[in-house]
């Protein structure tokens, strides 16, 4: 299969999706299965990973109802509450649907800074392991020290990196997340989504050549073997078309061989979520 690893769904209002700004006007609406369907089938996607865009147990429940309705839906990163003493409940509650293959807390969101590093949160992340979870890590690059400290304290959980943590694409500064990135990718346990790319770049005004150095440090970092497209859609949209982003994904990886352009389009995302079963 071909899959997309990174995408949302939502019932848009002004007061959840605050983030969406007056440079983002184009999302300010709803997204639903009917929108995605056609935009993959012309893309020659097979099936989507559904990831969370609010921070709620109702977020979670809806997604993995959608997923259950639609057969192209193969998995769902939903919210978990992480922090509360009792994360063990739910999450054996929600892991009874198959379609829950991971979990995400927006960590970029948080006002802490160090907040990936929280006692609670990390007791949280934890308890994953017992239900066979992944975790999708959503941080800016200035993040990435303190995550790798994270991960260095859970080294049987498996690990996602959204949106190749958010180097500053706008600006052309590759330096310290190079760095960063590739001490990060030492982790076997860590793997990377290529996603988000665009709208850390100038919506307008970005190109493949700005592009390529992020692409090339990531890859060179996780290899082949550790990447997963993701269209980031419908948040894409402000910068670039799905069509167009997985054109833009082909084309940054045609010097790959065959069988590495399959586990970039596909078989990572269904090996690390478990999408088959």
């Amino acid at each position: 299969m071909r899959i997309d690893a990174h995408h949302h769904f939502w019932h848009y209002n002004p007061e959840e999706f605050a983030w969406i700004d007056d440079s983002m006007q184009r999302i300010r609406r709803d997204f639903l299965p009917t929108d995605l369907e056609g935009e993959i089938q012309a893309a020659g996607i097979d099936g989507v990973v559904s990831v969370q865009a609010r921070q709620s147990i109702e977020e979670t429940r809806w997604l993995l109802s959608l997923a259950d309705e639609y057969d192209f839906i193969k998995g769902v990163v939903g919210w978990m509450p992480l922090v509360d003493p009792r994360v063990g409940e739910y999450l054996e509650q929600f892991s009874a649907n198959r379609k829950l293959k991971a979990v995400r807390h927006v960590v970029q969101g948080e006002t802490d800074e160090q907040f990936i590093l929280r006692s609670d949160f990390n007791v949280g992340v934890s308890a994953l392991l017992d239900f066979d979870l992944v975790y999708d890590i959503l941080i800016f690059e200035r993040h990435l020290p303190q995550t790798i400290e994270f991960v260095d304290r859970h080294p049987e959980q498996v690990f996602v990196l959204d949106h190749i943590a958010k180097p500053r694409i706008k600006e052309s500064v590759i330096l310290p997340w190079a760095e960063n990135i590739r001490e990060l990718a030492l982790r076997p346990n860590v793997y990377c989504k290529i996603s988000g790319l665009v709208t850390e770049a100038d919506y307008h005004a970005w190109t493949i050549k700005q592009l390529q150095p992020y692409w090339d440090v990531v890859l060179t970092a996780f290899g082949p073997q550790r990447l997963m497209f993701g269209s980031d859609w419908p948040v894409c949209l402000v910068a670039c078309e799905y069509g167009r982003w997985v054109e833009t994904v082909s084309e940054l990886s045609a010097q790959l061989s065959t069988n590495e352009q399959n586990r970039l389009f596909g078989e990572t995302a269904s090996e690390v979520y478990h999408l088959n079963t």
